[in-house]
């Protein structure tokens, strides 16, 4: 039955193998992203809890040396950001049983990728666990346009046919800002929260302007800055930092927004179809926004961070992804358009001359079916993006 379909995940690999060499194993990422059912998944023999669930909680916080010690061989401990007191006692157990290991997932970075790198410094292997990739979705999506697929985005629950975008994101909304936000910024204007996303979704590949944003709420920008760390932290936008070669200079220049999920940039654009999204004035960023994720998770999925960058200088000079990957660039151009011009090469063919670094790759990803892989800069259908990025790095 379609409720009980596992979808494999490629990260999958990379968490086995690191399992070898480190004691502790965290998957962090957004609510609902299969954290917890791809351990289960790699792991079905290590005992589960929950600090979720009140009960576990309460045992782990008033005892939690008897808590941790329940299993010889260690255990699995989901939503740990919950009991962020644990770290320091599991540091103690794999000091002194290098055998035991455990299982960490959080579905919140602010505290929990502190506490990790305080408590267990090198004892913990760190990973990432964002929304499905087409890959991993294709043998589901049947016959789905690419409006279909955009609009219903990539979370598990949709994409194992388990839920249906129309029902599965006006709650996750609705749970992330009566739980989540309520956590970790203590926001009392919950619609006034709920306008920002809105906004925030507006400006997907964008410039990040926090004075403008908080222009239009009535805010100021410290407040917006504030806001938007809560996105991040719990997974839902991720800030492209532009390409310098000047590393000081790349980290405080502003950076463009997207969010980890079409899907969930739809419903918060009040796209209730994927009809109407196919004529919206927001369907090229939407599917920009699809393309800069699959490569951020593409990185992501083999243990790597960072690394995915965007383009523009001072002549407004623009190309929409640089990939860097052992000191070369792989460039980057996303077009929503279903025909192919030779306008779209523009920037790609002049990019050599605006930066140093050796640019490896170039490549036109857009909607239509025509390809050409022949050329120094290559056209590819969006679908066929992965295969032609960087593999494998030691």
């Amino acid at each position: 039955m379609a409720s009980n379909l596992y979808l494999n995940r490629t990260i999958e690999s990379v968490i086995k193998e690191a399992s070898k060499y480190f004691s502790v194993i965290s998957v962090t990422g957004p609510r609902q992203s299969g954290k917890s059912t791809l351990l289960k998944h790699l792991f079905p023999n290590v005992p589960k809890y929950s600090l979720k669930d009140v009960n576990v909680r309460e045992f782990a916080d008033h005892d939690p040396v008897a808590f941790l010690h329940q299993h010889p061989h260690g255990m699995f401990i989901d939503e740990v950001q919950k009991g962020p007191m644990l770290l320091e006692y599991i540091q103690g157990i794999v000091d002194d049983y290098p055998d035991c290991q455990f299982l960490l997932t959080g579905s919140s970075n602010f505290e929990l990728l502190n506490s990790l790198s305080e408590s267990l410094p090198g004892r913990a292997g760190v990973f990432e666990l964002l929304p499905m990739t087409y890959r991993e979705t294709e043998s589901t999506i049947g016959e789905a346009t690419l409006d279909e697929f955009l609009w219903n985005g990539l979370y598990p629950a949709i994409c194992a046919k388990k839920n249906k975008a129309k029902f599965f994101y006006p709650s996750y909304v609705k749970t992330y800002l009566e739980r989540d936000v309520r956590d970790l910024l203590k926001i009392k204007d919950q619609m006034l929260f709920m306008k920002f996303m809105k906004l925030c979704a507006a400006c997907i590949g964008s410039i990040f302007n926090a004075s403008e944003i908080g222009g239009q709420l009535g805010i100021d920008s410290k407040t917006v800055t504030s806001w938007l760390s809560v996105l991040q932290a719990s997974y839902l936008v991720t800030l492209l930092p532009p390409y310098y070669e000047n590393i000081s200079k790349r980290l405080v220049k502003s950076p463009k927004l997207y969010f980890n999920d079409t899907g969930l940039a739809c419903f918060l654009l009040d796209i209730e179809s994927s009809r109407q999204l196919g004529r919206d004035k927001m369907r090229g960023a939407i599917f920009e926004n699809y393309v800069v994720m699959e490569v951020i998770k593409h990185r992501y999925n083999r243990g790597l961070l960072n690394g995915v960058y965007f383009y523009r200088d001072s002549n407004k000079n623009e190309v929409d992804i640089l990939l860097k990957e052992e000191g070369e660039i792989t460039a980057i151009e996303v077009k929503s358009s279903m025909t192919y011009h030779t306008s779209f090469e523009d920037s790609l063919s002049k990019l050599s001359s605006w930066i140093k670094t050796p640019v490896r790759n170039k490549y036109i990803v857009y909607t239509g079916d025509f390809e050409n892989t022949a050329s120094d800069i290559k056209v590819i259908n969006y679908r066929h993006l992965l295969e032609y990025l960087p593999q494998n790095i030691e």
